[in-house]
């Protein structure tokens, strides 16, 4: 272990029905949305021949209408807005995960985060980037497999279950990111123990490599007293299948090994 730390009805009376022009390219998708052209839109009719102008009021209404519309595409506060820039110390205190796991056999890895500077940690998150591994299988709607399968995440669990948080591991701490788990607010000296329950599902020798920061859009940065990143790794070994274990009857306790046979 190594760990440092468009509007809706029918044709209008006398309107003409104008043919829609065709292409060669019997492809629908062109024009601006393929350009790259903008996100926000507004669709308007065209007027029908014969049909006179609507009053200044009703255009004006419109055009309001489509400003709209297109203030609320995309046209948002910046989602980074509220979180402060700077750095803040912190460290990671006697984090844990077993050097020896094996296959089918829950274990935890426990990870306290402090913070020991003297102003409140925005929000502090932590990343894992190798609870999973890149396959190179043909076909794949998706590369990425685990290593680890997430039974409970960090944070604890809404009461009664929120249905969309039980789509993903159980656990207050998710975040839009996949792998990035974040327990907010943080005052000066206080400790937030991030503890993940997971079952190893893959055998083989990994690196588990893990960073905390203060805020999760980047602005927020955590940094030991020394000045470098608050970020740690632990080698782990997965053994093919877990160790052979049996009740004592005796005791009651579960031993490694098999039971004596008797004769």
């Amino acid at each position: 272990m190594r760990y440092p730390y468009a509007a809706a009805g029918g044709l209008l009376p006398g309107a003409a029905i104008e043919p829609i022009p065709t292409h060669p390219h019997p492809r629908w998708y062109r024009g601006a949305i393929v350009r790259g052209g903008r996100k926000g839109f507004c669709a308007v009719p065209h007027r029908a021949r014969g049909v006179p102008r609507r009053a200044p009021r009703a255009s004006a209404l419109a055009a309001a209408g489509c400003a709209l519309l297109v203030a609320g595409c995309g046209s948002g506060t910046r989602q980074d807005a509220g979180e402060p820039a700077g750095t803040f110390a912190m460290q990671v205190l006697h984090a844990s995960f077993p050097a020896a796991q094996s296959i089918a056999r829950q274990t935890r890895f426990v990870l306290p985060v402090r913070n020991t500077g003297t102003r409140t940690v925005p929000n502090v998150a932590v990343t894992i980037d190798s609870f999973d591994y890149t396959s190179n299988y043909p076909e794949l709607a998706a590369d990425k497999r685990p290593v680890w399968v997430i039974e409970r995440g960090p944070g604890a669990i809404a009461s009664p279950p929120v249905e969309t948080d039980q789509v993903s591991p159980p656990g207050g701490g998710q975040t839009a990111y996949v792998n990035t788990w974040a327990l907010g607010a943080l005052a000066p000296g206080a400790t937030r123990t991030f503890i993940w329950r997971v079952v190893p599902v893959k055998a083989g020798t990994y690196t588990v490599h893990s960073t905390v920061a203060a805020g999760l859009a980047g602005k927020a940065k955590a940094r030991l007293s020394s000045g470098g990143p608050v970020q740690g790794q632990f080698a782990v070994d997965i053994a093919p299948a877990p160790k052979l274990t049996h009740v004592n009857p005796n005791t009651g306790r579960v031993e490694v090994g098999q039971y004596p046979a008797t004769p």
